[in-house]
Parts: C-alpha cells; sequence; structure tokens
C-alpha cells in the first residue's frame, strides 16, 4: 500500500493551490476519526490515506473528476481497492462506481460536508471550527445560498446510505474536524 507521505506528494504532484491540499488534509482527518470511531481503526491508514487523494484530480482535471484518478492512481502504483474507493465518492454525480464498504459510504457523505463546515468556520469569529454547534451548523446547511457549491443532497444522500439521519451526519462530521483542524 501507498504510505501517507507518498500519497501526500501525489496529491502535491497534481494540485498546487493551498485550498485543495487543506480540503485533501481535512477530509483525511475526517476519514481517521470516523475508521477508529466506527471500528476500523485495523484499517485506519487505508481510511485516510483515500480521504487524502479522494480529489487527487479535481484541479487539473475538473470536467473529468473522478474518471482521470485511476489512471493517476494506477500510475502511481496504487491498488485497485484504494482507487475505487477515491472514484465512488463522485457515485451519481460524474461517475457510476457506487459506494459498497462502511468507508465509502463515509467519505460520500462527508466530503460535500466537510466544505460546507469548513465555510461555516471561516465566517465565525474565531475561523474556526473548535467553537461550533450543531445548531449554528444547521442553520448553515439549511441556507441555500451559503456554500452554494456544497450540494446538500449528496450529504443528505450520503447520511441515508450510512443509515444516519442528517443530525448524526452533521454532528459526527462536526466533531472528526474538530480533531483535525489546522491552525489559521
Amino acid at each position: 500500500m501507498i504510505t501517507r507521505d507518498e500519497a501526500y506528494e501525489l496529491l502535491k504532484k497534481y494540485n498546487k493551490e493551498e485550498f485543495h491540499l487543506h480540503h485533501g488534509r481535512m477530509v483525511e482527518g475526517t476519514m481517521r476519526y470516523f475508521a477508529e470511531k466506527l471500528g476500523y481503526a485495523h484499517e485506519i491508514e487505508f481510511w485516510g490515506i483515500v480521504g487524502l487523494l479522494h480529489d487527487i484530480d479535481f484541479e487539473m482535471w475538473p470536467e473529468e473528476h473522478c474518471r482521470k484518478a485511476p489512471e493517476l492512481l494506477r500510475e502511481a502504483g496504487v491498488d485497485e481497492d484504494m482507487i475505487h474507493a477515491v472514484v465512488s465518492h463522485g457515485y451519481g454525480l460524474c461517475v457510476d462506481v457506487k459506494p459498497e464498504h462502511e468507508m465509502e459510504k463515509v467519505l460520500f457523505a462527508c466530503d460535500e460536508l466537510t466544505g460546507l463546515i469548513g465555510a461555516a468556520a471561516l465566517m465565525r469569529p474565531s475561523k474556526s471550527v473548535q467553537d461550533m454547534e450543531l445548531k449554528s451548523l444547521k442553520k448553515k446547511f439549511k441556507d441555500k445560498r451559503f456554500a452554494a457549491g456544497c450540494d446538500r443532497e449528496v450529504i443528505v444522500e450520503g447520511a441515508e446510505m450510512l443509515g444516519w439521519d442528517l443530525d448524526e451526519l452533521l454532528n459526527q462530521t462536526l466533531e472528526a474536524m474538530k480533531t483535525c483542524e489546522e491552525p489559521q
């Protein structure tokens, strides 16, 4: 399996903007949190690396998102299980690779949500998720004009895939992000 350091170098090869690198690190941390929380601590590296690499092709090939990734990952020697996991987060949007494993469902549900939570944090005086509460996040989630690029339907569908109610997904992802937030 590719190491975390190798994965980060691979991400940086195709992503130059700090925004995209930061998003990859936040999704990585969120996935690591969920691996631990959901009883997959033995797979924490796999979950984290999938989170880190999930948008490997987005910056350079946004129109081929999740379709260019397999080629880039195969060239780097990444195994097919990881490729499937990375690509499955684009299910229904840009590919028809369905999330099957619980980890893939978590990634599908949390990718858009980490963006929404990150945007909400930037609006706070603290610029942090550390003092954000579920009530505040729900208010931002309901405001369709706020972070309009974050697809709420994908978030809701992700919660349903996991068999969770929306509040549980929002709260758990917020808690996950509190564990991996980078200092401003």
